[in-house]
Formats: structure tokens, sequence, C-alpha cells
């Protein structure tokens, strides 16, 4: 079973055509809010471990979980020197969404921890650019069910090599892949060839 990438739970909960076209389709498209989020993960990416007050700060940790078919580079993990907790931390451009999109990804992180080094990951922290805020997110029961709901229906989607249609929302602006996607023409062609169908045009 090959591991799914982690960034493809995001893609896959922010819209599960976007996630297609990226790692099945191999499609990519650079638009300013991307380009945003490359440079600051650059930024945190390139730092050097530190320690402070009793906290080791690891930066671009590789991780590889094979039972739950996950692997991916996290920003940034915290570790307690004291009580050996771990902690991911994951970097975002703009701002808490009301979706857990975000949260999921960082919970992905955790139960990768957990299985590669056995211990229980609690909880995690989002850092937002836009806010520059961070926000603890607790792992709880329900947050890893999701999780394990979305790995589940990312690998069928990548293993099924099949597309989604594309359904135009809000969303759909700040997407990079717009152009390539075209959700609105597309929507339309459907639309006009179900209405021939129906009346036989």
């Amino acid at each position: 079973m090959e591991n799914i990438s982690l960034s493809a739970l995001q893609h896959y909960a922010f819209c599960p055509r976007q996630c297609a076209l990226i790692h099945n389709e191999q499609a990519w498209a650079e638009n300013f809010l991307t380009a945003q989020g490359r440079a600051l993960h650059e930024r945190v990416d390139s730092g050097e471990p530190e320690t402070r007050k009793g906290v080791r700060f690891e930066r671009s940790v590789h991780v590889a979980a094979e039972k739950l078919g996950l692997s991916g580079i996290l920003d940034m993990v915290e570790h307690d020197i004291q009580t050996g907790r771990l902690k991911p931390v994951e970097y975002k451009r703009g701002k808490p969404k009301p979706e857990p999109f975000d949260e999921i990804q960082l919970c992905a992180q955790a139960m990768c921890l957990e299985e590669m080094t056995g211990q229980s990951v609690s909880e995690g922290a989002l850092w937002y650019m836009q806010t520059r805020h961070r926000v603890p997110v607790a792992f709880s029961d329900g947050l890893r069910v999701q999780t394990l709901d979305v790995i589940r229906k990312v690998r069928e989607l990548l293993d099924s090599g099949i597309t989604p249609p594309p359904e135009y929302g809000k969303r759909c602006k700040a997407c990079s892949l717009v152009e390539i996607c075209q959700p609105q023409l597309l929507e339309r062609d459907r639309s006009k060839g179900y209405v021939a169908g129906l009346f036989g045009e």
C-alpha cells in the first residue's frame, strides 16, 4: 500500500476534485496565496533546531506511518524535554477557518507521531500568519474519527483514479487550480447536456 501524502488530506477536505487534480493528475498552478504559503513554509523549514525553556523545537520533521498509510513533512514538533511529550505545530498563511480542514491535517500528523513513537499525542497547535495568532488543538475522539474517515475517503479517491466533477462555490476563488479546473464552464456544459438529453435534442 502506497503512503498518502499528509497534504492530500487537507486538499481533500477543501475540495475532493482539487485533491484528485493534484495527486492523481499531477496538476499544479501557483497563485498569490500559494506563493505566500510556500514562502512562509520555506522560512519555517529553514530554521535550525533549538531549545528554549525546556522545549526542543524540531523543524521539517519527516514522518511515515505504515499502518495509517501516511507520510509527509511536519512544519515543527515541540518536544518537552522533561516529560517527553510531543506537540505538532502547523504554520498556515491565512486565518482560522469555520471548517476543520487544518485540524484534520494536524490530527493526522499527531497520529503519525503516535504510530512512530508509541506515545500518546494529546494536543497540537496551528499558527496563522494573517492573524499572527496560535490556536491550540486538542485531538479529541471526535476529531480522530473524522480524520480517519478523511484518510479512508482520500485512499478510495486516489485508488479509483477518478477525478470528481466540479462543484462551483465560494472556495473556488481561493483555489490556484481554478483555471485548470474551470468549474463554471464545466458545470454549464454538464447542465446543457442534461437538458438536451431530457428533451431529446
